[in-house]
């Protein structure tokens, strides 16, 4: 038979902060690294015919943590510029190179691209989009899209 203690402990816990509808985005503290990736290394990179570096620059330092549109619309533009510069025969061995949360990052540039195609983008980005889904799998677009933080 159970003891009844008079214990009101439980009642002093606010069920309500679990529910899904009440969720408060937590306080995304901007950082001084958050300004995306550098446009003079990356212009110097491509300059010299180094794309796989310019590449690395350009995931290194995603905007992420801003909310500020501009600095993550300059990314996009970037990223898209870079990637339009590779050759389809130099995407393999730079893809190999990234790690999962760099090709996760990739893989957000390659859709942010796909909003504002330029000319002769959409079919570079198609590329990238296939080759980056081969080496990630389905994982990388899973979580690109139920990612909160754009770029």
């Amino acid at each position: 038979m159970a003891k009844n203690t008079g214990a009101s402990k439980f009642r002093k816990v606010d069920v309500d902060q679990y529910d899904e509808e009440i969720y408060v985005e937590e306080a995304e503290q901007q950082e001084e690294g958050d300004q995306g990736p550098s446009e003079s290394e990356v212009n110097t990179f491509l300059a010299q015919g180094k794309n796989a570096e310019a590449l690395g620059v350009v995931l290194k330092n995603p905007p992420v943590g801003t909310k500020n549109q501009a600095v993550k619309d300059r990314a996009v533009q970037l990223a898209v510029r870079v990637l339009t510069t590779f050759k389809s025969s130099e995407i393999d061995p730079a893809l190999k190179s990234l790690d999962s949360k760099s090709l996760d990052t990739l893989m957000k540039y390659i859709y942010r691209g796909f909003e504002f195609p330029t000319e002769n983008s959409s079919a570079a980005l198609l590329t990238w989009h296939e080759k980056t889904f081969a080496v990630g799998g389905l994982g990388a677009i899973v979580r690109v899209l139920t990612d909160r933080k754009r770029v």
